[in-house]
């Protein structure tokens, strides 16, 4: 435990600090904002990779949903608690240098935006931090491994949500790229992150050779509102991609008067 933990505590700010590093010694003409929000999202990237990884191999090796045991399920729960941390970090780190570079503010006034500005995604790192992972580590005891997995694959949406806003960033988005990485965006997301939860409930029904229908009532009420409040941000954060890609493939008023 202990191990793994500092490998994450060095792998994820080593990684971006080797990223910034990187980005300002090839485009130096670039602001120090877009080199760190790059950075970040990198790192955010290759977290997603290596969760994504090990919820696959999860998911493969627990034939038994409820009751087989695959060694990744809890290491890879202990790697993730720095990225966390770390993310939260990361998040005001980009905050502080896109406004400083705008004036100059002082850092409590940013600190209190920032607060409010991510209100959200600082909860849903707290949730994640606080609740899951004791639930994951301790509570759940020797069951469940499989959708620990599951939970994990949630995160392959990740590294397209930042290719699109590097992209923004390096203003492409009228390119074919942003186009079809909006696709990818959406697609990976409403698969991974929504139906990812029918999926676990149809795992369950089907080992139990019940009714996929009989799984809400058959399953502690626990798992229930814990997946509630799971899928929620989920299908807020959908919404806002939805609307963003119903913008994206808008004719401008040009065209069409044309």
């Amino acid at each position: 435990m202990l191990l793994t933990l500092a490998w994450g505590a060095v792998f994820f700010p080593g990684l971006f600090a080797l990223c910034t590093w990187g980005i300002r010694r090839a485009r130096p003409e670039w602001p120090e904002y877009d080199c760190v929000m790059i950075g970040t999202r990198v790192v955010s990237s290759a977290q997603a990779v290596l969760a994504t990884g090990s919820g696959i191999a999860i998911i493969h090796s627990c034939k038994n949903v409820v009751s087989d045991r695959y060694w990744l399920a809890q290491e890879y729960v202990w790697f993730l608690i720095p990225y966390m941390v770390y993310d939260i970090y990361a998040m005001y780190l980009c905050d502080w240098c896109r406004i400083k570079e705008q004036n100059r503010r002082h850092s409590l006034t940013i600190f209190r935006n920032f607060l409010r500005k991510n209100r959200l995604m600082i909860t849903h790192h707290l949730a994640i931090l606080l609740v899951l992972v004791p639930i994951a580590q301790r509570f759940r005891g020797e069951l469940g491994d499989f959708f620990v997995g599951c939970i994990f694959t949630a995160e392959l949406s990740t590294p397209f949500v930042s290719l699109g806003k590097i992209l923004i960033q390096l203003k492409q988005q009228h390119t074919l790229l942003y186009k079809v990485n909006g696709i990818l965006t959406l697609t990976t997301f409403f698969t991974c992150r929504i139906l990812l939860f029918l999926f676990m409930y149809w795992s369950y029904a089907r080992q139990k050779e019940m009714s996929l229908f009989q799984v809400p009532f058959r399953i502690p009420v626990f798992c229930n509102v814990a997946n509630a409040f799971l899928i929620a941000p989920q299908l807020y954060w959908f919404s806002l991609l939805c609307k963003k890609a119903a913008g994206l493939f808008d004719t401008p008023p040009a065209e069409k008067d044309g």
